[in-house]
């Protein structure tokens, strides 16, 4: 099917206006996007899925059922998005929860669809709750009620609108409503964290595309310090490109360990915020266990980027702990920080 369909996003600016996408911005998503199911790596349990129900829909002629993937971000949730337009030749229309911020924006995006278009809303938990409940008739009956005056002379006309199947992205599944979750009738399917060898396949696809002739150690030097993440290995990878590029050097294991290292980022992954963090935890507060408040203001950060953007690594490596009296870290997390574990410090995992 063509890939090279026009796609379209809505504006961030509230009006849900349309418009083209344009720019070096999206050149990340424009080059290195897989762009058929056999360049897209991982997650095969969704593409399995997401196969069949769009090989169902189009033998039975109907556009395919609404889906929802959540996850954390940089797993691919936009780029199944766009393989799914790609897939089924539709025409894809992009938006997000924040930009649509009345109930006339997501109307008008909705009756400009044609049909058979696919709208694409992601991070759908930001969604205001007003324009959360139009969107469920939509949905599920294919019309939009909207209310014309107001007081006692005000009326509700309901709106016939073409068929369309919705894709939805969120990075937190918790704050999306159970009434909103329940219509997702393809599926609602969880991203998981990629292991080193897809990300390994990734870079090493994203290095040709890239023009970027890798070592095989250096690929595999990039691959272990990704966090599991195809997003973040792109990134590392054009910086590696970069800084070797400039100091006129191939793109070894040696060249990829220089460039990193400038970005702060250590053999396993951790960045500056996360080795402050875990600094921070062992010598001034002894290992643990210390509350997510006072960690927080030690590190002159805010609560939620602890909790959402450092921790959630550091767990998933099993550096720190959480505990009912607060955060503790393990073993693990003095041996690479090249501190000896307290006997009293072991206990506390006890």
């Amino acid at each position: 099917m063509s890939s090279n369909k026009s796609q379209k996003t809505a504006s961030g600016s509230g009006s849900g206006e349309i418009k083209e996408e344009r720019g070096e911005d999206h050149f990340l998503d424009q080059t290195l996007r897989p762009h058929t199911w056999d360049e897209y790596v991982g997650q095969k349990h969704i593409k399995d899925n997401v196969k069949i129900l769009l090989e169902a829909a189009r033998e039975r002629g109907h556009i395919p059922e609404h889906v929802l993937f959540y996850g954390p971000p940089g797993l691919g949730k936009t780029t199944l998005a766009h393989l799914i337009a790609s897939e089924t030749g539709r025409q894809m229309r992009i938006t997000s929860g924040p930009a649509i911020e009345k109930v006339g924006d997501l109307a008008s995006i909705l009756t400009n669809l044609a049909p058979g278009d696919i709208l694409f809303i992601d991070e759908i938990h930001r969604l205001n709750k007003m324009v959360e409940e139009i969107l469920y008739p939509a949905m599920e009956s294919g019309v939009i009620d909207i209310i014309i005056g107001k007081g006692p002379s005000a009326r509700t006309i309901q709106l016939d609108l073409p068929p369309f199947t919705l894709i939805a992205a969120t990075t937190r599944a918790a704050l999306i409503s159970s009434p909103l979750r329940s219509r997702f009738s393809g599926g609602v399917f969880r991203m998981e964290f990629y292991s080193n060898e897809e990300i390994a396949e990734i870079i090493k696809r994203s290095g040709r595309l890239l023009r970027a002739e890798l070592e095989k150690d250096a690929l595999a030097e990039i691959a272990k310090r990704s966090r599991f993440t195809p997003r973040t290995a792109n990134y590392f990878l054009k910086r590696c490109r970069d800084y070797a590029q400039v100091h006129k050097r191939p793109l070894d294991k040696e060249t990829v360990k220089e460039a990193l290292e400038m970005l702060s980022v250590d053999e396993i992954g951790l960045n500056s915020s996360d080795r402050k963090f875990l600094e921070i935890l062992i010598k001034k507060f002894s290992g643990g266990p210390v509350g997510l408040k006072t960690i927080a203001a030690a590190m002159s950060e805010e609560e939620a980027t602890v909790e959402e953007v450092i921790e959630p690594y550091l767990l998933q490596l099993g550096l720190i702990e959480r505990t009912p009296r607060g955060r503790v870290a393990t073993r693990t997390a003095y041996e690479h920080m090249n501190m000896k574990m307290p006997e009293e410090s072991q206990n506390k995992l006890l």
